[in-house]
């Protein structure tokens, strides 16, 4: 658990960029201190440098894709560009901006290199002249963030503007920025074959995007009364779960936008997290009222549950792979695994030192990842901390994640770090890397494990390399918080989700961006998800909203209504009918058509049979 090296000291002032090369060998940093530094990524020895020459601040660092050269940006409003072996000044100082420069990047193939400045501009020089050859303008603000696409033909600029340009390298063209959501998104994913796109937003609905057109497939879907804050395809892609503010849980049918389960009640505060087993059978819920329960997706009766132990809010849960286990961390310090079929804690409660933000199976379901002011990696039969606590951080862990084969877990931290670790030794094999200036939120691995993408509060979303830790993609133009961000399933796309109630998606090779912004939302999304077979999204939102998409580009329903069920101790028709009233003391425990089981602490079981019920106008039908 030990950090492989590290602090590497010789800086005098704040680090304000580092990078490593190609090769993993060395890390380049930029400082405060108006000096860069090469390091010896084995040793931590300064190899080369300082190199001197800047007369303020240096912004941002980073070496050309060959290793050969180290691109360089000041306060003092020129770039440099330096011998990475000698350390000698190749080209430069190239003035031209007329503030600070924020933003340096190589092209892929080391001939040009594009600069963001606070004069609102973004460069392209030619790094064998070092003139001009493209200056772009339309930002009405300070450019933060600039950024090459792989194939070299696309630049991606960020801005204070709250906006995001996609550029094209060539022509100079502009596509973007695109606009919907008004309210902040909370989550965003690509579907599998990396067509679609799902939102969710704090204005309460869900949209799905076509990941090409931008367009609004399905959606929006309306039911909750409050935030959506979970949704989730089943594996065979037929039904969508989503989990709200308003403590309730809806299954909708994916093709017509039905609500076909719920909602299901029974949680007393905030649904936060909702999933479908793989087989999907069975849902499982986490909530703020500090329970997990598990649902049958199909009679949305109670299955398992409510799991209770957890003494204060439920944070995280997953399914096992195999769908016999769930895992659930917690505010009240505490890990536990649970029978998935009885409900039954089969491990734990397992204890650490702070609260548990995140918890995650490797694929085999041999351990679980956790992370709090620490990372711990625990045996998912015995609960034996088999790795860990893994220090490093100065400021908790908000997001873990394994690779998919189980040999790598990626972090991502309040102190704007994200580091790769050794899932076996505890070494860390890569970071801390560097560049977030605010809370990196969530981190996840692409699908074949050779990249990362991490979003954070700096309004940044930053694709790595997850062999060298160079940055081979950022995005900026959200105007608000990162909530979200996730690889498609193809590992070809990522889709961020943002406080401003939109959802970006861009290509994950090139950056370019399929559509731009997708928005619709009058509120956050909260949660979203794809079908397995890849032809619809679903998306929740605190707006009330659901809204589904098909890959076809087609709007399959704009509106599901809400089913109040259980109010104020009043069970409800679906009209919203009073049918009678439950005393308080019967509630905890109450058991009806869509609750086959409750499991509550120091409370009565009351069950009620409504097979020969009728109600109303039917009343007639009643018999002696």
């Amino acid at each position: 658990g030990d950090v492989v090296l590290g602090p590497l000291e010789g800086h005098t002032d704040w680090v304000n960029s580092v990078a490593f090369s190609q090769d993993g060998k060395r890390i380049v940093s930029g400082s405060r201190d108006r000096t860069i530094r090469v390091w010896d990524a084995e040793t931590g020895a300064v190899v080369v440098g300082p190199l001197e020459g800047h007369t303020d601040s240096v912004h941002s660092v980073a070496f050309s894709q060959d290793g050969k050269g180290i691109v360089s940006s000041s306060s003092d409003q020129t770039i440099r560009v330096w011998d990475a072996e000698t350390g000698d000044v190749v080209l430069g100082a190239l003035k031209g901006h007329t503030s600070w420069v924020n933003s340096v990047a190589f092209s892929p193939d080391g001939k040009r290199i594009v600069s963001g400045s606070d004069d609102k501009t973004i460069r392209v020089w030619d790094t064998e002249t070092g003139d001009v050859v493209g200056s772009l303008e339309g930002h009405t603000d300070s450019v933060h963030s600039v950024a090459f696409s792989q194939d070299g033909k696309r630049i991606v600029s960020g801005s204070s503007d709250q906006t995001i340009h996609i550029w094209d390298a060539e022509t100079i063209d502009v596509v973007g920025p695109l606009k919907g959501h008004t309210e902040s998104v909370n989550s965003v994913a690509f579907s599998q074959d990396g067509k679609h796109i799902v939102s969710g937003s704090k204005d309460q609905t869900i949209h799905v995007w076509d990941a090409e057109t931008g367009d609004v497939v399905v959606g929006p879907l309306e039911g909750h009364t409050d935030s959506v804050n979970s949704v989730a395809f089943s594996q065979d892609g037929k039904h969508i779960v989503s989990g709200s503010h308003d403590e309730t849980i809806r299954v909708w049918d994916a093709e017509t936008g039905d609500v076909v389960v719920g909602p299901l009640e029974g949680h007393t505060f905030w649904v936060n997290s909702v999933a479908f087993s793989p087989d999907c059978k069975h849902i499982v819920s986490g909530s703020y009222d500090q329970t997990i329960r598990v649902w049958d997706a199909e009679t949305g009766d109670v299955v398992v549950g409510p799991l209770e132990g957890h003494t204060a809010s439920v944070t995280s849960v997953a399914f096992s792979p195999d769908g016999k286990h769930i895992v659930s961390g917690s505010y009240d310090q505490t890990i536990r695994v649970w029978d998935a079929e009885t409900g039954d804690v089969v491990v734990g409660p397992l204890e650490v030192q702070h609260w548990v933000n995140s918890v995650a199976f490797s694929q085999d379901g041999k351990r679980i990842v956790s992370g709090s002011l620490t990372i711990c990696v625990w045996d998912a039969e015995t609960g034996d901390v088999v790795l860990g606590p893994l220090r490093g951080y100065t400021n908790g862990v908000n997001s873990v994640a394994f690779s998919q084969d189980g040999k790598r877990i990626v972090s991502g931290s309040p102190d704007l770090t994200i580091r790769i670790w050794d899932s076996e030794t505890g070494d860390v094999v890569l970071g801390p890397l560097e560049g977030h200036t605010s809370w990196v939120n969530s981190v996840a691995f692409s699908p074949d494990g050779k990249r990362i993408v991490s979003g954070s509060f700096d309004r940044t979303t930053r694709v790595w390399d997850a062999e060298t830790g160079d940055v081979v993609g950022q995005l900026e133009g959200h105007t608000q918080l990162v909530y979200s961000v996730t690889f498609s399933q193809d590992g070809r796309g990522i889709a961020t989700g943002s406080d401003e109630k939109m959802i970006r998606v861009c290509d994950a090779e090139t950056g370019d961006a399929f559509k731009g912004q997708k928005d619709g939302h009058a509120d956050s999304v909260n949660a979203l998800s794809f079908s397995h077979n890849h032809d619809q999204i679903v998306s929740g939102s605190s707006d009330n909203k659901i809204r589904m998409f098909s890959v076809l580009g087609k709007l399959l329903n704009s509106e599901f209504g809400h089913n109040p069920g259980f109010d104020g101790g009043w069970i409800l028709d679906s009209s919203s009918s009073l049918l009678f009233w439950v005393p308080s003391w019967n509630r905890a425990g109450f058991c009806w058509s869509r609750t086959s089981l409750v499991i509550a602490r120091g409370a009565p079981s009351t069950e009620l049979d409504f097979h020969n019920f009728v109600h109303g106008d039917s009343w007639q039908q009643c018999k002696a």
